[in-house]
């Protein structure tokens, strides 16, 4: 007979239980582009079609390493999320933003337009 996982955790040491919750809370702040999409409930179909772009572009943005920083903006932004680059040291974080100017401007442009 199988064992809800909760009631296994619940019988292992303390500092084993943090390791676990830490880990877990890590995972869920990390993912990839198609992850993130399906965490957000939306079809590749509905992206692409809030990019104006083919179904086949998101599938190839989704399975590529490698991607244009102003690319992953726009994707990020119609999933209501902000592009934000972060050059991490020991002691601390540094928020890369000479995006910013640029995300501005682009969306001055894009306000114009409509």
């Amino acid at each position: 007979m199988s064992k809800p996982f909760k009631n296994l955790i619940k019988k292992m040491p303390i500092e084993r239980q943090e390791q676990i919750k830490l880990k877990a809370n890590n995972l869920k702040t990390q993912m990839a582009l198609g992850e993130l999409r399906r965490a957000l409930e939306l079809t590749q179909e509905q992206l692409a079609e809030l990019l104006n772009m083919n179904q086949a572009a998101i599938s190839k943005f989704e399975h590529q390493s490698d991607i244009y920083i102003g690319t992953l903006r726009k994707i990020l932004s119609v999933m209501g999320a902000e592009l934000k680059i972060i050059a991490h040291f020991p002691g601390t974080d540094i928020v890369i933003d000479q995006f910013a100017a640029l995300q501005k401007s682009t969306a001055s442009y894009n306000s114009l337009q409509t």
